[in-house]
């Protein structure tokens, strides 16, 4: 259903992303932000997902400023490659990116969601509080206690599981403390739940929290 194509960030740094569109015109773009293992085959089938959904989504290879095409699975392996690549990533160079596919939607007049899984749903938040979208969705974000004190100039909606051994529950009570206004939910499960190629893969949170998402979508990017 997808295909990968270029972006150019402001500073002219030029990476992979890919993009697929739905069948006829678009009710909205949705930016896709990858986990520490790239875009790889299950963040292609998110984008995929919500093609089928009638938007049109792009996934930034936000890794290409480090190395190019990464693309690994969720073995140990994996993890600790992800883990180094992600540590080489400098914060600010990867919102350039994000934007880049954040720009590419609105030349073509589109209304504009993000969603972040895991180290993604970090970055959803601080996308939602720095850039001018319509609505964003976090999956699983660890990293968002750094950037709790900003404010979301969006709908933001937070997804956790309960079970999550790298999200203590006292970070997810913080941010709700922080931002009442924004709906947190909790799930019975663990980290990666909405991933059907870890381990952790919980089907009901899965699609529970993929109900929400489409209604937060459909309302404010549609």
């Amino acid at each position: 259903m997808g295909k990968t194509i270029a972006l150019t960030a402001s500073d002219g740094h030029k990476f992979a992303a890919y993009r697929a569109d739905p069948k006829g015109k678009p009710k909205g773009g949705i930016v896709v932000i990858q986990e520490i293992f790239g875009v790889n085959a299950h963040i292609r089938e998110v984008a995929d997902s919500y093609a089928a959904e009638g938007y049109a989504a792009i996934a930034p290879a936000i890794f290409d400023r480090v190395e190019k095409g990464v693309d690994i699975g969720y073995d140990e392996a994996s993890r600790t490659k992800g883990r180094e690549v992600r540590a080489a990533c400098n914060l600010d160079n990867v919102l350039l990116d994000i934007a880049a596919a954040i720009g590419a939607f609105k030349t073509e007049g589109l209304k504009i969601g993000v969603v972040g899984y895991c180290w993604g749903g970090s970055l959803a938040w601080v996308a939602a509080c720095r850039f001018n979208v319509n609505a964003a969705v976090g999956y699983y974000g660890g990293q968002i206690i750094p950037h709790k004190d900003e404010k979301p100039k969006c709908p933001v909606m937070l997804h956790f599981g309960n079970k999550d051994q790298s999200i203590p529950m006292s970070d997810v009570e913080k941010i709700i403390e922080a931002h009442p206004e924004v709906p947190v939910y909790v799930y019975d499960a663990g980290h990666g739940f909405n991933c059907n190629h870890r381990a952790d893969y919980n089907e009901e949170a899965a699609r529970a929290a993929r109900k929400r998402t489409m209604n937060m979508f459909a309302k404010f990017v549609s």
